[in-house]
């Protein structure tokens, strides 16, 4: 049986942090930078069908994508209608405008996405979510990493993985540079090859 992939997408900046030193993701929140990348979004979410958030990054995600105009933003849609997972031992509910309600999740997030990847169906992506993507580095469990790297320099911040981790060996398997200067990189661990 071939297991659905786990897929970690993060944003960063030219120095290596998915987060500035505030917490934000100012360094990457311009319209223009989404010019050809966003197509591209829209191709791989036709093989998404589960979409995991921690809480921080589930309420970024409120406060914009529900109400998005689709003639701005074309990933819109497509986000707004794929199936969420929020996992948070605070949140009771996770409301996602007039659309479904994502589903919230209290148990570990290790054990949960492990089950989750045994079951049958599409791919599974993970956006942001810095705890949880930490939590699900440590334990090897992310089949590929899809990388944008933002034309900026931080200086300080948050790195989306953990600090002792050490990947000795990754495959690049796709990249691409857009006319705004992102730059996007798609890599495998060659373990999970």
């Amino acid at each position: 049986m071939v297991m659905r992939k786990l897929i970690a997408q993060q944003w960063l900046s030219l120095d290596g942090f998915a987060a500035d030193s505030k917490g934000t993701t100012a360094f990457f929140e311009f319209p223009e930078y989404n010019t050809g990348w966003e197509q591209d979004q829209l191709e791989l979410i036709k093989d998404i069908d589960t979409i995991l958030l921690g809480a921080n990054t589930y309420k970024m995600f409120l406060d914009y994508w529900p109400d998005v105009d689709p003639d701005k933003d074309a990933v819109g849609p497509a986000l707004n209608s794929t199936p969420k997972i929020v996992f948070s031992k605070t949140l009771k509910e996770a409301p996602w405008g007039n659309w479904d309600q994502a589903t919230v999740v209290a148990e570990d997030a290790v054990n949960y996405v492990k089950q989750l990847k045994e079951q049958p169906g599409k791919d599974i992506i993970l956006w942001g979510s810095l705890t949880v993507c930490r939590a699900l580095a440590a334990q090897d469990l992310f089949d590929e990493y899809h990388i944008t790297l933002a034309p900026a320099f931080v200086g300080k911040g948050m790195r989306f993985l953990p600090d002792d981790k050490q990947w000795l060996d990754m495959e690049l398997i796709k990249s691409k540079t857009y006319t705004t200067g992102v730059l996007s990189l798609v890599y495998r661990p060659r373990s999970k090859q």
